[in-house]
């Protein structure tokens, strides 16, 4: 996949068209998915999140029909979070716009971890899940923003020796950019694979 935009050529990156997964040691991640982000009256309203949803729910549907976990991350913040000097205020805790949308929200097998920064993996209880409770080395990444929440936690995942996969129809970002930069970092840094939802079969 080689794009130009605007003066800056995108590397080609590899995008599988099949990946098969053991179910038993496998996880799905879907990161930040809640209304502040994919909602359009949301806080922090990312335009492309709105459009993932029919690939996630399903990827959320092959992973149960192979009982294959699934985690959310849910983005948690006190009212006076430090973040927001950063993004302003977005998911705070107890609010509409911290919750998980309708369309995909959890069962009661889910797992949600809640998180204060951008990777899913600091200060939480996500790598002990991972290890010890759903015994996961594999990781379907999925949702947004793009080279934010995902990214940080798809590099965290990568270093800690977790085998990265993500479906590029199943995340988004605040701009084309962004989309892609993740997307190389992803592939590049960090070895993942690439594929699509409809690519991927667990086994």
């Amino acid at each position: 996949m080689t794009r130009i935009v605007g003066s800056v050529k995108i590397p080609e990156m590899e995008i599988k068209e099949e990946v098969t997964l053991t179910a038993s040691n496998t996880a799905v991640i879907v990161v930040d998915m809640q209304n502040d982000f994919v909602k359009p009256n949301g806080k922090l309203y990312v335009p492309t999140a709105q459009a993932t949803i029919p690939a996630i729910r399903k990827l959320l549907m092959k992973a149960r029909d192979s009982n294959v976990p699934i985690i959310y991350t849910q983005d948690w913040h006190f009212k006076n979070d430090p973040e927001f000097r950063i993004w302003g205020e977005h998911c705070v805790m107890g609010t509409w716009g911290a919750e998980i949308v309708d369309e995909l929200k959890p069962v009661p097998d889910d797992i949600i971890i809640r998180k204060r920064r951008y990777d899913a993996f600091f200060g939480t209880d996500l790598d002990y899940v991972l290890r010890h409770v759903v015994h996961a080395m594999n990781l379907v990444i999925v949702g947004t923003v793009a080279n934010i929440c995902v990214l940080h936690t798809a590099g965290s995942a990568a270093l800690n020796w977790y085998n990265v996969v993500v479906p590029i129809d199943g995340i988004s970002a605040l701009d084309e950019f962004d989309y892609y930069a993740a997307l190389r970092q992803v592939s590049f840094l960090y070895r993942g694979i690439l594929t699509k939802v409809d690519g991927i079969r667990f086994a």
